[in-house]
């Protein structure tokens, strides 16, 4: 394929002034040699914008919002495809290329603000068609204004938020307008994808919830899909027949129904999420282009529903799944599908927030607080990878150098009052967990000079508007949405939050520094971290334990990130004092959450149960867990969740929307990711797969279990190799003292109850029981049973 830096010189679009929601369609006819034959068509092509191309009317890739969501200032990505099989199909001479051409990220509405043309000021595409044959020679065929001509749209509106409007009984929009070069330019940096999004055929057919008309007389039909996901309707003409052309049928998106059983919007803010379609001569499905949606129940508005007349998929991108979980208590399974479906409808192109209402934007601080869990459920290195070179490009024009709450970011940006720690700490968290879990440590030796210039930030306003040195104390949104606490006294205490995460960035880059060899910084970097990790211990913790900042979300910030290292690899030695203060405030915890029940928000609720299980507290965390009352992810459950909610109390007891709690702003989204986080412990912990070393090089298992689940089976594929758990506690109906296989004894008079488990490994694996008793295993399949503590 030729050069794609020649895609520069043949980009165009359509002549006509910006319009929100237009879609271009571009048409070139292309004629091979009569003479010679063809052995080879391959297609570069990329778009400022979201294109859909075909050949002779056959989409081509499966790909959805090509070329992809990129920080444009900075990056574009360059599909390929080769096309040889679509050409030698053809049984005509000419073929016809056609690139429908939508604003998507690039120019059409997005973000909080709602902003349009944020990157540019009109969508354009680019691409170059190569065709080479038996002989060796070649036609080239580019975008150029003499070449492609303008065709009618089907589109009258095509938007990432408000849905699509498609005529197929008409176009809408004459090719009255005129493709010109376009004046704007491509950046610098043309990429090839590193993640792919698509459709996925994993939806169920809806369940009709209700039929009637509404006040104009039309019919109107309420459908659930069953789960609140990510995703777009198929609309299938044949099962329209009693229809007249040009009839008008409009779906309507909502995660939820009010009481009177009618689709709930109130949520979604300014966007509508909605498909109006047009009945015409086209007999093939209409699928979108252009947008998702994020919901579980549709409105249908215009025609009776019929059995294959809608279809949904869902969308997320390529991911390999990787992990699985089951057990026997039915809240703790569903809470499990619950965070894995929230994955993916937030996986898209970038971890977003929220798949629904108007934002869906690249959010650092959620993507950092669940990539844990996300890497358990999927294989999301390259996802993962993908964002941080985002992270990388955007970085560039912020200044001074700063990671900023959203990735790709819509333009330069500056820091404002708040500091934002806890979002920007992406930069370091996920290329070390990338190091950790997947045992490759490119990403963080090529974000090296990403992480020291956004720590050199850090430390550049360390002192901050109290003058306490060494941290940096500013407004900053805290541990986001915990409850008990507002949102003003979060923005003026967030220092025990925030600045754990500033320690643990520096943590993270002295030590790499050290093992990359720079000794400079390793030492610089190092000093930093210990001075700032003595200051925060100063200025936050009392001698008693407390923290001066009463909250859970500190507790659990200081155990994890600056008194511990929960979960590190690296693990540091600490002194007599570090340990005895580590007790001290450990406790307090313990009583807190006796006392509270769960207190965290997004950020420390990925550490709470494992903390809680790394410290002898098994059993709170397993009540915490199962806790049915709000805040509590079991209240979610049983409130009929599908998905993980953005608030702890979305929903209240009698299934209302708590809207006293958005903010102003209807913030309530019924699928965000965050609190799924608890994932981790599933894996880790409820299931006790562990690394031992990076990239699961050597292997621990160690359970934590309880009755309560009944039987639990999970595994996870790990760079090493498939790891398979099964545990089970079950009466033994022994009376006697038993030597157990792998020489475990129990004792106990009485009938006694075991822990059965058995296990597959594929490499060297540590294997610790409740006793506290180990195992070393070889690579292989085992069964084990230990008597358990005071069952006899």
């Amino acid at each position: 394929m030729s050069d794609w830096k020649e895609l520069c010189e043949c980009l165009i679009q359509s002549d006509t002034p910006y319009v929100e929601g237009q879609v271009d369609v571009f048409v070139q006819e292309i004629r091979p040699a009569a003479d010679r034959q063809l052995m080879q068509a391959k297609l570069a092509i990329t778009a400022l914008g979201v294109y859909e191309a075909e050949l002779n009317g056959e989409k081509i890739g499966d790909i959805l919002f090509a070329p992809g969501f990129t920080y444009y200032p900075r990056e574009l990505q360059v599909n390929e495809y080769d096309l040889t099989d679509l050409f030698q199909q053809a049984d005509s001479e000419t073929v016809s290329l056609r690139v429908y051409l939508g604003q998507g990220w690039y120019c059409g509405r997005f973000t909080f603000e709602n902003k349009t043309q944020i990157y540019g000021s009109h969508a354009a595409a680019a691409w170059i068609l190569e065709l080479v044959y038996e002989d060796g020679s070649k036609d080239v065929f580019s975008s150029t204004p003499d070449t492609v001509v303008g065709e009618e749209s089907p589109y009258e509106y095509a938007g990432l938020y408000d849905g699509e409007i498609y005529h197929a009984h008409g176009r809408h929009r004459p090719a009255s307008w005129k493709v010109i070069a376009s004046k704007q330019t491509l950046p610098g940096n043309l990429d090839a994808p590193l993640a792919r999004t698509r459709r996925q055929e994993e939806m169920p057919l809806p369940t009709v919830i209700s039929h009637g008309e509404n006040e104009a007389g039309q019919e109107v039909t309420i459908l659930d899909f069953g789960q609140n996901f990510a995703g777009q309707i198929r609309i299938d003409p044949r099962y329209l027949s009693g229809q007249p052309d040009g009839a008008k049928i409009t779906l309507r998106h909502g995660e939820l129904l009010t009481a009177e059983g009618t689709l709930y919007t109130a949520n979604l803010r300014k966007a509508k999420q909605e498909t109006v379609y047009y009945k015409g001569g086209e007999t093939r499905p209409y699928l979108p282009r252009f947008t998702y949606m994020g919901f579980r129940y549709v409105e249908l508005t215009g025609c009776p529903y019929r059995e294959g007349l809608l279809t949904a998929f869902a969308v997320y991108t390529d991911m390999e799944r990787t992990g699985r979980f089951t057990c026997r208590n039915p809240l703790v399974d569903r809470l499990y599908q619950n965070q894995l479906w929230s994955q993916k409808s937030n996986y898209i192109e970038v971890p977003t927030d929220c798949p629904q209402r108007d934002e869906r934007e690249g959010y650092t601080g959620d993507g950092q607080a669940f990539a844990r869990t996300g890497m358990y459920n999927f294989n999301t290195k390259i996802f993962l990878e993908k964002f941080l070179r985002d992270i990388r490009y955007t970085q560039m024009d912020h200044a001074e150098k700063y990671v900023s709450p959203v990735v790709p970011a819509d333009g330069p940006g500056k820091i404002g009052f708040m500091n934002m720690l806890g979002w920007g700490n992406a930069v370091t968290i996920l290329p070390q967990l990338i190091a950790d879990l997947y045992g490759d440590e490119a990403a963080l030796r090529e974000q090296y000079d990403s992480i020291r210039a956004h720590v050199d930030c850090e430390i550049s306003h360390m002192g901050g508007l109290l003058g306490k040195k060494n941290l940096w104390i500013a407004p900053n949104l805290g541990d986001w949405l915990a409850l008990g606490r507002d949102t003003a006294y979060m923005a003026m205490h967030n220092g025990p939050v925030s600045n754990a995460f500033l320690i643990n960035d520096l943590r993270i880059l002295s030590a790499l520094a050290k093992r990359l060899g720079k000794k400079e910084d390793a030492d610089h970097y190092g000093k930093q971290y210990r001075d700032s990790r003595e200051a925060y211990i100063q200025a936050f913790i009392k001698k008693n334990g407390q923290m001066k900042d009463d909250y859970q979300g500190a507790y659990v910030m200081a155990l994890s990130l600056v008194l511990g290292d929960l979960g590190s690899l690296l693990p540091e030695e600490k002194t007599d004092r570090d340990a005895e203060l580590y007790g001290k405030v450990f406790q307090t915890l313990v009583k807190k959450l006796r006392e509270e029940g769960i207190g965290t928000g997004f950020y420390a609720t990925q550490y709470l149960l494992p903390l809680l299980a790394e410290g002898g507290e098994e059993k709170l965390a397993y009540d915490l867990l199962l806790s049915e009352k709000c805040p509590g992810w079991m209240y979610e459950v049983k409130a009929g969740a599908t998905s993980i909610w953005e608030r702890w109390d979305g929903l209240m007891p009698d299934g209302s929307v708590n809207e006293t709690k958005m903010s102003g702003g209807n913030m309530v989204s019924f699928n965000h990711y965050a609190f799924g986080s608890v994932g981790r412990f599933y894996y880790e912990y409820i299931l006790g797969i562990q690394p031992k070393a990076p990239g699961f090089e050597q292997i621990r298992i160690r359970p934590i279990v309880d009755e309560r689940l009944g039987k639990v089976s999970g595994s996870y594929r790990s760079p090493r190799g498939e790891i398979r758990v099964t545990w089970e506690i079950r009466d033994t109906g022994d009376r006697e003292r038993t030597v157990l296989s792998g020489d475990i004894e129990g004792t106990g008079s009485g009938r006694r109850k075991a822990l059965f488990l058995a296990v597959t490994v594929p490499a060297e694996t540590e294997v610790i029981f409740p006793s506290g008793a180990t195992e070393t295993l070889a690579a292989g399949s085992y069964e084990r049973r230990e008597i358990l503590a005071g069952q006899g």
